[in-house]
């Protein structure tokens, strides 16, 4: 990419877009092409096509998705598959179609099987059954990953898939019912302060392990990526280290300063028992994340309140 190329980001308001956006201005990139779910859905295949074909694009990332964690995977499983599968179909065939130069699709580290040796390699993938409660989302994610391998082996394309890990930062989902374990525990933990509560209850048993990567890192990674790489080989972004969820919500706990105890609802799912991704072949093209897991969170605080306070006033 140069910094006058056309470059679109798919998903440009959620988590990943919006930190892709941060880093490509950053960068010094200022021909983005941005567009908004009321101004293109990409659902629609010919708005999609007519898209393509008006704004011709040469370089696309593809971070528009339906994502959500283990309750709202496990209770609207064809809404995960049909809106995944119906968005990558639609940008990928017209980036095909439109003579892309290269695209860049984001896959997710919980699309690899449930108990897969650890940490996990690239080439784990359809090597197991992926976790049930987040199987319609898993197929949707792999089906987009080989897509993109068959549009270059058929077509000659440059697409690439990448793998992120856990994934937080500012633009977060914070709603209880749909948000992953790190935002939904910061809610969850300044609430029962705020409220001065005496307990928070975090389900599972807090055994289960996960990485976790400050999504600007993510955006920096793919950058790179868009620019140093070529293979159709899915590739893993992450940190290379885990924690457990109840270190987690210890660190988060401390963070919130809420004083209060931990109550572990056992009842309810921990989800796949460990989930750490090998980063050895991305480390070896020469990218590294920046952002400790603690500093990463501190930030992602200090902006929620802020945003919280917005709203009081």
């Amino acid at each position: 990419m140069n910094k006058k190329s056309k470059i679109y980001i798919a998903g440009h308001r959620g988590l990943v877009g919006s930190a892709l956006v941060r880093k490509l201005k950053q960068e010094g990139y200022d021909n983005l092409i941005l567009k908004t779910r009321e101004e293109l859905d990409l659902s629609d295949g010919v708005a999609v096509k007519n898209f393509f074909e008006s704004e011709k694009p040469e370089y696309v990332f593809l971070a528009a998705a339906k994502v959500g964690g283990i309750l709202a995977n496990d209770a609207y499983p064809a809404d995960f598959i049909r809106e995944n599968l119906t968005i990558q179909n639609n940008i990928i065939h017209n980036a095909y179609l439109t003579e892309v130069k290269k695209l860049l699709f984001l896959g997710s580290s919980c699309i690899y099987p449930k108990n897969c040796p650890q940490p996990i390699k690239e080439e784990y993938l359809l090597a197991g059954k992926p976790e049930p409660t987040n199987k319609a989302y898993a197929i949707a994610k792999i089906a987009g990953v080989i897509e993109c391998q068959s549009y270059n082996k058929q077509y000659g394309t440059n697409f690439i898939s990448v793998m992120p890990t856990n994934l937080y930062g500012p633009n977060d989902n914070f709603d209880l019912k749909t948000s992953h374990v790190l935002p939904a525990l910061i809610r969850k933990f300044h609430e029962a302060k705020i409220n001065n509560k005496k307990e928070v209850e975090v389900w599972g048993t807090g055994a289960a392990r996960r990485e976790f990567l400050y999504v600007d890192d993510l955006a920096d990674a793919c950058v790179f990526l868009m620019n140093n790489y070529n293979e159709s080989e899915i590739i893993n972004i992450g940190v290379g280290e885990d924690i457990s969820i109840k270190e987690l919500a210890e660190i988060i706990k401390e963070i919130t300063e809420f004083k209060g105890e931990i109550i572990w609802d056992k009842s309810k799912p921990d989800g796949t028992p460990r989930k750490l991704l090998d980063v050895s072949r991305l480390r070896a093209l020469g990218w590294k994340h920046k952002t400790k897991l603690k500093q990463g969170i501190e930030k992602v605080y200090k902006t929620y309140q802020e945003e919280n306070l917005l709203k009081m006033t």
